[in-house]
This record gives C-alpha cells, sequence and structure tokens, in this order.
C-alpha cells in the first residue's frame, strides 16, 4: 500500500498524520519536534511513505535536509498556498492542519518551496546578520543626531560620514551630554567594528566562488547583491526561463482580472525582500552613477522620463535579475564592448 503523511511542525512538537491512496486515516499522533523522532515516526507507522509534506518555516530547512539524508520523500510546501485550503476548516486545530497538509500531498495540490542548501543558508545569516547591524548603527546615529542638537553642541548639518567624529569631539564640551553620549559611542565602534568583520567574510567568499565573481561583472552589482542573489536561487536551473526569476523575487506587477475587469498593480513583493532590496540599489546605481553607456541604462534613462525614477528603478532592477541569471545559466560575464 502508499502512504502519505502531513506535518504540523511547531518548536516543541509535530502533530503527524498519516493517510492511505483512498485517503483513510492510518494514524494520527504527536511526537517530539526533532528530525530523529521524525524520522524514526515515519518508519514505524509510513514504511511506504508516498509523499511527506510540511509546510515552509524556521526549523523546516533542518527538518528537510535531515530527511532527505533518511532518503524520505519529503515536499516543503509553500505556507501561503497551504493557507487557503488549512483556513476553509471551521476548526483550526494542529491535527486538523496535519491531516491537512496530508491531504494536500495526497491529491498532489501544492506548491513545493525551495529549501536552501547549507551552504546558501550559512551565506544567507552573514547577510541578515550584516543588515541587522546596520538597522542597529542607524538608529544609533539618529538618536546622537537628536541629542547634539537638543544640547545645542552641533546646530549645523549633522548629515555625512563625519558626523560621528563631530559627535565624540562634543563629549568634552558638556558633561551632561558626555553622560549621555559616551555608552552610545561606545556601543556604536563596537557595532561598526562588526560590520566590517562582517563584511571581510562576505568579500572572502565572493572572491572564492567563480559564479558570484562573474555576477560581479555587471554594472552596479557588488559583493553583497551578488550574494544575495545567489544564496536566493542557488540552482539556476529550476527556473525554465530567466524572465521566471523577476516573478520569482516579486518584481512584476499584480494582475487583477475579472469579466470586464483588468487591472495592473504594483509589484507583487513576493520572494525574497532582502535580495529584492539589494537589485533596487543596483538598479539606482545604474541610473544615478554609472556614466559608461549600455543599452540597459539608456532603456532605464529613457523609461525615467516617460514612467518616473520610482518604475523605471524597479524595471531595471528586474532586467538585472534576468541577465544576472543568463549569465550564471551560459557560464559567461557582462561584456562591456558588446553592451555598447
Amino acid at each position: 500500500m502508499t502512504s502519505y503523511v502531513g506535518f504540523d511542525v511547531s518548536l516543541a512538537e509535530t502533530s503527524v498524520c498519516v493517510l492511505d491512496a483512498g485517503g483513510e486515516v492510518r494514524f494520527e499522533g504527536k511526537v517530539k519536534s526533532r528530525p530523529g523522532d521524525l524520522i524514526a515516526c515515519v518508519r514505524e507507522h509510513a514504511g511506504d511513505a508516498e509523499r511527506i509534506g510540511l509546510e515552509t518555516g524556521q526549523t523546516a530547512a533542518l527538518l528537510f535536509r535531515a530527511m532527505e539524508v533518511a532518503e524520505l520523500p519529503v515536499v516543503c510546501i509553500e505556507t501561503r498556498h497551504a493557507h487557503k485550503l488549512l483556513s476553509a476548516r471551521s476548526n483550526k486545530t494542529d491535527r486538523n492542519d496535519a491531516r491537512g497538509l496530508a491531504e494536500l500531498v495526497r491529491v498532489g495540490w501544492y506548491r513545493e518551496a525551495w529549501v536552501r542548501g547549507a551552504s546558501a543558508h550559512a551565506t544567507r545569516s552573514l547577510l541578515l546578520g550584516r543588515r541587522m547591524l546596520l538597522a542597529t548603527k542607524r538608529t544609533l546615529e539618529n538618536t546622537l543626531r537628536g541629542a547634539v542638537k537638543r544640547f545645542g553642541l552641533i546646530i549645523t548639518k549633522t548629515a555625512g560620514r563625519t558626523f560621528t567624529h563631530r559627535a565624540a569631539a562634543a563629549v568634552d564640551r558638556d558633561p551632561a551630554y558626555a553622560a549621555f553620549a559616551m555608552p552610545i559611542l561606545a556601543v556604536l565602534r563596537t557595532v561598526l567594528d562588526q560590520i566590517r568583520s562582517y563584511d571581510r567574510q562576505l568579500r572572502a567568499i565572493a572572491r572564492g566562488n567563480e559564479t558570484v565573481s562573474r555576477l560581479m561583472t555587471v554594472p552596479g552589482i557588488g559583493h553583497l547583491t551578488a550574494l544575495a542573489f545567489y544564496s536566493t536561487i542557488e540552482d539556476p536551473a529550476r527556473f525554465k526561463r530567466s524572465e521566471d526569476v523577476g516573478a520569482y523575487l516579486g518584481l512584476t506587477p499584480r494582475v487583477h482580472q475579472s469579466g470586464k475587469m483588468d487591472r495592473t498593480g504594483r509589484i507583487t513583493k513576493t520572494g525574497d525582500g532582502m535580495t529584492r532590496s539589494y537589485l533596487f540599489e543596483a538598479a539606482n546605481v545604474i541610473l544615478t552613477r554609472v556614466t559608461k553607456p549600455t543599452p540597459l541604462r539608456s532603456w532605464g534613462l529613457r523609461l525615467t522620463e516617460r514612467t518616473g525614477p520610482k518604475k523605471a528603478q524597479v524595471a531595471v532592477a528586474r532586467k538585472l535579475a534576468v541577465m544576472m541569471h543568463a549569465i550564471w545559466s551560459d557560464g559567461t560575464e557582462f561584456e562591456w564592448r558588446a553592451a555598447a
């Protein structure tokens, strides 16, 4: 016989449902959310499992990779897709969710999510850590900017890279300001040191990766954007066409069509938000800083005159994603001579 398994995973326990080919429940229960316990449960109650389904989540990658190593037929289901079916039940419980996931993999009505490998996950963790420290740095600097004005120590413009040095120099002029600012300045220096540490690690990864180095030949693409794109896509062969990458990263317009209504809205913003934001920054660099002529820049500037800078930036970001995927798939580099 053939069975289908649904896992509703939480941090402590996982609800398990095993269905046979006809949809009848063979087993229901709970086990600890540890890879070994879940694998043992499958071996005991669903040794003939055709598919094992679990939703994307914090521990999904860990469980997915462990089951792959154990050679179990596991699939990771898009949470938004599964939610449409699971929310239709009148009572939402872990038991019902596990049964709903088992039903999804039994009938085949699901969208499989891509699960990152260990290497891509490690790179992405470094990028996320750096991004978090940048947000902390911005918060600390803005706090100091407000303070120097309240204390009347700096009444001129406080923007620019030299502000931290100016704020530190003002400590000797007011004891009350010094008592407030010294701890913040100490934390800010530590944050800046750790950001530089992240940068060194990420640059070393970029230098050691031939694909990332080729992606960096595209104008406007630095090591951060290339690494974010590389760790998000991971395998270019999973896209039939390079044009599909734009939709995967949420850079295509949302379409609402019903009867005579046909409306095109803003971009969908699905997929990885960090990679999308880096592509936006790269597009802005192409439109405002790159002076060497390329067809992409010329097209973006014409689009800016026609639709405005924001829409042009989104369009150029989508083009960049398509171009980077094509370069990755073809094993080529960006050629300035051919572009000109």
